[in-house]
């Protein structure tokens, strides 16, 4: 039993003196902590909290309406279609692709023969029924030289039966004469008149012949450039009831529209003038879309439903330098519907910060009620004060501010909210290898524009 208890005490002495190293290590470590603190004990930590602010700077704020839109020339989403208002071989085509062209300008033609044929038949036609007015009129003259004499017979008849030298049967027949050249006359008179309306029909034939001739030769209804070709030379062209389209015109795209759809919800602040500006995806500039700008031409009020989401088409009118923009690009365009410049604002969470119970009850007196905004006070542990202000123009980031005394809110803090830190009882008793507390972060207005 002896030896086991002194083998029992010798494995405890080995395993004190193994371990002593350790020790001696962390009583040097926490006697290294008590002598930068100064000797004194560290003190519990307690919450507390801090307020996240932003500044009141004057600067220039933009609200606007995003939307996607498509590129096309003036007038028409895909340019003025030049048709075919005939049948026929498509003979000569004059321009192509990119060609400009002007009002009045042959752009292609149709082969004529057919309808020269038929014009020239119209024509013979008419030819023909202008002479038969010429008969008709020799023999309404006729009948009315027959009707003369028979007024004359009737006439000298009717005296010398009054003087009872004639006969009545002479009488009877002096009048039937007379009645029927008048009928003879008025007979004339209609035929005259039936073959005037002929030359009329056929004039009308020639003037529709005339036209489906002039339509073989296809002109331009505009100043443009030709941005599609439907159809090659030797093709036949049919038109039936639609006039089948050769060309496609775009009219000056010096000048194009932007048609954008615009969802219901935002509808509602864009105005017919208002400023916009758009990017397309081919020009960059240092790596940056580059800016166009135009202006909104009209808000139609015919509205397309997608997916449940009701937009409606907002047509831009834009200048085209060099004519850079082309019919079919996407472009992104910011619409702009209100603007205020160099004027006091903050960023908007300030508008929406509300005070807890513990700070608004540090404050002396009644709160004003309607909007404010909340300000932080000098001093540490000073109560937050507040000022009665309105918001004006916003861009969701930053709200420009309508209030009173504006000159003395430049350049102090609003708060947009709490920010919770664990701050030590004093600045002294922190130990200095606790990490230290986050770092209060401020909002920022955009520096205002030159």
């Amino acid at each position: 039993m002896k030896n086991e208890k002194s083998r029992i005490e010798s494995v405890l002495v080995e395993s004190v003196l193994r371990r002593l190293p350790f020790f001696i290590f962390h009583f040097s470590f926490f006697i290294l902590l008590a002598g930068c603190s100064g000797g004194d004990a560290p003190k519990v930590p307690k919450k507390g909290y801090s307020y996240r602010t932003a500044p009141i700077t004057r600067t220039d704020i933009e609200r606007s309406v995003s939307a996607t839109g498509t590129i096309t020339p003036r007038n028409t989403s895909s340019g003025i279609p030049v048709g075919a208002q005939v049948n026929g071989k498509l003979v000569k085509l004059y321009v192509d692709y990119n060609d400009v062209v002007t009002n009045g300008q042959i752009v292609a033609e149709i082969d004529p023969l057919v309808y020269e044929a038929t014009y020239k038949s119209s024509l013979a036609r008419l030819h023909e029924t202008e002479a038969a007015v010429k008969v008709s009129e020799c023999s309404l003259r006729e009948r009315e030289a027959a009707k003369l004499l028979a007024e004359k017979t009737y006439a000298r008849k009717k005296a010398l039966a009054d003087k009872s030298m004639a006969s009545v049967a002479d009488l009877d027949a002096a009048i039937q004469v007379l009645d029927a050249a008048t009928a003879a006359v008025e007979s004339a008179k209609a035929s005259l008149a039936s073959s005037k309306a002929s030359v009329e029909s056929a004039q009308a034939s020639v003037d529709q012949a005339a036209a489906n001739l002039s339509y073989c030769t296809i002109r331009s209804p505009v100043n443009g450039i030709v941005i599609d070709r439907k159809v090659e030379e030797g093709e036949t062209v049919v038109s039936s009831m639609n006039a089948v389209p050769v060309l496609s015109i775009a009219e000056d795209l010096d000048t194009i529209w932007v048609k954008a759809d615009v969802p219901e919800a935002d509808v509602g602040g864009i105005r017919v003038g208002q400023r916009v500006t758009f990017t397309v995806d081919a020009y960059t500039i240092g790596g940056r879309p580059r800016q166009f700008a135009g202006h909104v031409k009209q808000i139609r009020k015919a509205s397309t439903t997608t997916n449940n989401v009701v937009t409606f088409p907002v047509i831009v009118e834009a200048e085209n330098p060099e004519q850079m923009l082309f019919p079919g690009m996407t472009a992104t365009l910011a619409i702009e519907t209100a603007r205020a410049e160099n004027v006091l604002a903050v960023a908007a969470a300030a508008f929406r910060f509300r005070p807890k119970e513990e700070d608004r009850a540090r404050i002396s007196g009644e709160i004003e009620r309607g909007p404010k905004l909340w300000l932080k006070a000098d001093g540490p542990g000073a109560a937050p004060e507040y000022v009665m202000a309105r918001q004006g123009v916003t861009d969701d980031s930053f709200t420009e501010i309508i209030a009173e005394n504006l000159a003395l809110l430049e350049g102090r803090e609003a708060i947009v909210g709490y920010q919770t830190a664990t701050l030590a009882a004093s600045p002294e008793s922190r130990n200095p290898f606790m990490p230290k507390p986050p770092q209060k972060t401020k909002g920022k207005a955009p520096e205002p524009k030159q």
